[in-house]
């Protein structure tokens, strides 16, 4: 890591609380002026984000209740890498397979990002997926409840417009797409 003079150090960390899909940690900081403060954020797995595209330019997309904002999101399908898989690729093939019961014919890295760096160690890696075909059945995780479309390019940069694509990690990745690489 490079020495930057806007760094702070960490005297001491602990995890102050813990579930299954993410960590709290409070750490004791040495601020670049010499004070000592606290400093909280939330610790997660790495994660992809998945454009999946059909043969014929459809969108696959998933519908799925989200119970801290209380209604059905619609959303791209997403996930955290696992230890089982072998690299980003492999977690986004998965993860598409898992939600949607489609597989990529291929896959591509479209960017990646962290979403909110403030408060939080996540770290989203976007991939486009095309050529995607329904070939089996969803393999939910017990907690997941989710509902397989399609829909058009258009219509999903609609809703984003119209604040109806309210999933941050799908509005940027169809955004990105959008603004990159079509």
């Amino acid at each position: 890591m490079v020495e930057d003079d806007l760094a702070w150090e960490t005297l001491d960390d602990r995890v102050v609380y813990s579930c299954a899909g993410f960590d709290i940690y409070n750490e004791d900081v040495r601020f670049p002026n010499g004070d000592v403060g606290e400093f909280d954020y939330l610790s997660e797995n790495e994660a992809v984000v998945v454009l999946p595209f059909t043969p014929n330019g459809k969108v696959v997309v998933i519908d799925e209740w989200r119970q801290a904002v209380k209604r059905v999101n619609r959303s791209l399908p997403a996930g955290s890498i696992e230890d089982a898989d072998a690299d980003r690729e492999t977690a986004a093939r998965r993860e598409l397979a898992e939600e949607t019961g489609y597989e990529a014919g291929s896959v591509e890295h479209l960017t990646t990002v962290e979403p909110a760096n403030g408060y939080s160690d996540s770290v989203f890696h976007y991939f486009v997926a095309e050529d995607c075909e329904p070939t089996a059945g969803q393999d939910l995780d017990d907690n997941e409840s989710i509902r397989v479309e399609t829909t058009t390019m258009d219509d999903l940069l609609e809703a984003v417009r119209e604040d109806d694509l309210r999933d941050g990690r799908s509005a940027l990745a169809v955004l990105y797409y959008q603004a990159f690489e079509r």
